[in-house]
């Protein structure tokens, strides 16, 4: 017995020399790449009203309710979602496989076998084994080739992570663009009708005074045309509200069909003051960004797992148990074995050489990627600041321009009744106000989208706790 305890305790005294050899990891530690990055988003503003905007959860920011409803839908059944959602679940099971490389692993064995043998056909001979072991197989890691690999396992599963977050984000905003668009293209085609019947009306209108002798046929031909050519739009936006609705309908993850909506001028949140922020705080704020250092990570992980395949590894095999050549004596039969193997490359033509610089390489891809990523942020964000600025005033003036014509109509309709103009006049007043009718719609549907880009640039909706902060 006492044998049998030295003999554990030289090989737990082996394997803990083993491993103290193994604390150091050879290769180049991460570091962020050095960004000569801008002190704000645009020059002469540095307020943080834009990180208390890209903070607001998406339903504070989307307070229609139908739209919540329809964006809570689309996170909950989108397929691309639960692509991600998987996605993720496979990498963090992954990550296990890592961690578990680093530990021991323990087997057992148990059998029983009967060895028949003739040597020289005139010997026979019969040799029976049984026997019941405990195995121990472990790689030390002594220049870090495991910890490498298991710092690469983490740095793609935090990536799956902000991957996942980004989706969620870039649905929000595309949900939200499309609802909105909707909404437009419903309104668009109620004036559209409303405009139809007031060109009806005004047939109506042309043709009394024209059998009484009133008026010319050209202007009752020419209410006919502006008739016709209002009727013909009516088709076309019936068939972009359907294409519409089953956008809508695949991002939430079924099947085609009729999606409720409010009106465009729903109430939702618009900023008084245009929000801008620091740089420092978007980047922390924006999930593919982090995404895409995780990615650097794991390139960085990669060229050290690369380097350390160069260098020798040890790996440590054994067993202890029982063994005998009968079933009645096999406690009285202990076993007990420590094998330790070296392996290490001789002559491979340069190919982990190769590897290593080829990895190398990867890493360097990786920098510029993430590089152009912040420079593509950047470049996200002020566009969005741009296009909200000139939604905003386009809006405005184009409401201006719709009440001016709406005033014209008006004044125009009064002089043809007084006779003072021709009703081509007329006509041509409606013209203008159908016009200035659809240009507001369209400038309050790209306020509102200006909206939904300049919060989804800023980083806001990716917070994929927040359903259950409602």
């Amino acid at each position: 017995m006492k044998r049998i305890t030295n003999h554990i305790f030289r090989a737990a005294l082996l394997v803990s020399v083993a491993a103290a050899m193994g604390s150091c990891v050879l290769g180049r530690k991460y570091r962020s790449p050095e960004l000569d990055l801008p002190e704000s988003l645009v020059e002469e503003r540095t307020d943080n009203d834009s990180l208390l905007f890209a903070d607001l959860k998406w339903w504070e920011v989307y307070s229609d309710t139908t739209l919540q409803n329809l964006i809570s839908a689309t996170l909950e059944n989108n397929k691309d979602m639960r692509i991600a959602a998987q996605r993720v679940q496979e990498l963090a099971q992954l990550r296990r496989i890592d961690n578990a490389a680093m530990l021991p692993e323990i087997g057992g064995t148990v059998y029983g076998e009967r060895e028949w043998e003739n040597y020289g056909g005139d010997n026979p001979d019969i040799a029976p084994e049984y026997g019941a072991k405990l195995t121990l197989g472990w790689e030390l890691d002594l220049w870090g080739n495991l910890r490498w690999a298991r710092r690469k396992g983490i740095a793609e599963y935090l990536e799956s992570v902000e991957a996942q977050r980004a989706l969620q984000m870039t649905l929000i905003a595309e949900v939200a663009q499309a609802y909105f668009e909707l909404a437009a293209l419903d309104n668009e085609l109620a004036i559209v009708r409303q405009t139809l019947a007031t060109r009806q009306e005004g047939v109506r209108q042309a043709k009394i005074r024209f059998e009484g002798g009133l008026t010319s046929e050209t202007s009752y031909q020419q209410s006919q045309v502006e008739l016709a050519s209002t009727a013909t739009l009516v088709p076309e936006l019936v068939r972009k509200v359907a294409a519409k609705e089953n956008e809508i309908a695949l991002l939430a993850g079924r099947f085609p069909g009729h999606v409720a909506r409010s009106s465009l001028d729903s109430a939702m949140l618009l900023p008084r003051s245009l929000p801008v922020g620091l740089p420092s705080e978007l980047l922390l704020r924006r999930p593919d960004v982090r995404a895409a250092e995780q990615a650097l990570i794991a390139a960085n992980a990669a060229v050290g797992m690369a380097y350390t395949d160069r260098f020798p590894r040890i790996k440590l095999t054994g067993a202890y148990g029982l063994e005998g050549d009968a079933v009645r004596s096999i406690l009285q039969s202990p076993y007990g074995l420590l094998n330790g193997t070296l392996i290490t490359p001789i002559f491979a033509f340069n190919t982990k050489r190769a590897k290593y610089r080829a990895e190398q390489h990867a890493y360097e891809q990786e920098c510029a990627r993430y590089e152009k990523k912040i420079l593509s942020v950047f470049q996200e964000v002020n566009d969005a600041i741009v296009g909200y600025n000139s939604a905003r005033e386009a809006r405005v003036l184009k409401k201006a321009l719709e009440q001016a014509s709406r005033k014209y109509v008006d004044l125009a309709r009064l002089q043809y009744i007084n006779g003072v103009i021709n009703y081509l006049d007329v006509l041509d007043a409606q013209r203008q106000y159908f016009d200035a009718q659809i240009g507001l719609s369209n400038a309050v549907r790209d306020e509102y989208i200006a909206l939904v880009t300049l919060y989804k640039a800023l980083g806001g909706g990716w917070d994929t706790d927040a359903d259950t902060d409602r």
